[in-house]
């Protein structure tokens, strides 16, 4: 039903009104009159028309409009030939952009029912009955269909404004929320660390490689907040600023080894396969690889421990990427399974299939594995 009294759906219509021009063929007029070879003829003529042009509103009318003139002079009979007008004439009122079109549908009407029609009329009364018909009940139909449709798609557009709106009062109060509390507390954290690091100049070299390590990460932290804070507060300014949301592809392979690097110091023992050609990527594809591995190693990290092994492989398939994250599980007794994912692995997930691609987590021998293929760009 919401495909009839759509203005672009003009095929359901169209097939509609052909059903019923052969019911009223077949059943009405095959009970008393049996419907003549010219009266097949026109009417088959105005059911291929209405086929070819029902996406084209005014040479439909125009070739309805013809057929009804020969009906009018040929056959005893033009019901066919006077619906498909008026059919015509009530689609070109639902889709005409301007009264002007409606006007000029209704003027050839006009023309083509007082010049063949009136005269065979039984009266005046009759001829002009029959006319309005033909003009104002199609045009009614039209106008009526046009407006709803209309004032449909402006409550379309203000109910989507006002979910755009609700959606950003929401992102600005996450913005805050990270901004004023959890951005605020890793600027402490990071401080207390610095101020420390400087207090305590006799450290071990082991433990102040610690704390340079954790005021680097902090401080990353910190960067990484700033950015989703601007993505929340202003999505529109970060798609035209990519920086905000991708890295350079040049400086991925250093990313990772990064990333690598911080698992490593986290104690967890790190075997790293990456393609150099991966400093080839895309951003966005770049920067998916490097959240990928960082949060599969920060999971090995936390549920395999520090004695675990890791394995990282970045490799390049003709334009895919191909990767992968395994452990050992570490000691026995010290793997923590996770209980169906948790928002780390949805992150990971949702991710990859944004990107076209379908990241597989689950055991792995003793250990764990995780890895996803992100398709390259299609042409």
């Amino acid at each position: 039903m919401a495909r009839l009294f759509n203005a672009r759906e003009t095929l359901p219509r169209m097939l509609l009104l052909i059903l019923s021009g052969l019911g009223y063929l077949l059943v009405v007029c095959g009970t008393q009159n049996p419907p003549t070879g010219p009266q097949w003829a026109l009417a088959v003529l105005a059911f291929v028309s209405g086929l070819l042009l029902h996406r084209h509103r005014p040479a439909n009318l125009l070739a309805q409009a013809a057929l009804f003139a020969v009906s009018l002079v040929v056959l005893d009979d033009p019901t066919i030939s006077q619906v498909g007008t008026a059919w015509a004439l009530g689609e070109l009122a639902f889709w005409a952009p301007r009264p002007a079109w409606v006007g000029a549908g209704a003027g050839l009407v006009s023309v083509i029912y007082l010049t063949l029609g009136l005269p065979h009329a039984d009266s005046i009364g009759e001829g002009l009955a029959g006319l309005t018909t033909n003009l104002a009940v199609p045009i009614l139909l039209g106008t009526v269909g046009r407006t709803t449709a209309q004032l449909g798609e402006q409550e379309a557009r203000r109910v989507e404004s006002e979910q755009r709106a609700a959606r950003a009062d929401e992102r600005s109060a996450i913005a805050r929320e990270l901004h004023d509390v959890v951005a605020h507390h890793i600027a402490s954290m990071v401080l207390r660390v610095g101020v420390g690091r400087h207090v305590l100049p006799d450290l071990d070299p082991r433990v102040a490689e610690i704390f340079d390590d954790v005021h680097r990460t902090g401080s990353d932290a910190l960067g990484d907040l700033r950015r989703l804070v601007t993505v929340l507060r202003d999505p529109d300014e970060v798609r035209r600023d990519a920086s905000l949301t991708a890295i350079e592809p040049s400086a991925l392979p250093a990313a990772l080894a990064g990333a690598v690097e911080k698992a490593r110091l986290a104690g967890v023992n790190v075997e790293a396969e990456i393609d150099p050609s991966v400093g080839g990527l895309d951003a966005v594809r770049g920067l998916a690889v490097l959240r990928l591995t960082q949060e599969a190693l920060t999971n090995v990290a936390k549920h395999a421990g520090p004695s675990a092994t890791a394995r990282l492989r970045v490799t390049l398939t003709a334009s895919d990427v191909d990767w992968e994250v395994t452990d050992d599980g570490g000691l026995p007794g010290t793997r923590e399974v996770p209980s169906g994912g948790g928002h780390g692995l949805t992150g990971m997930r949702e991710r990859a299939e944004v990107l076209g691609g379908t990241l597989s987590a689950g055991p792995s021998g003793k250990g764990w594995r995780v890895a996803t293929m992100l398709p390259g760009e299609t042409a």
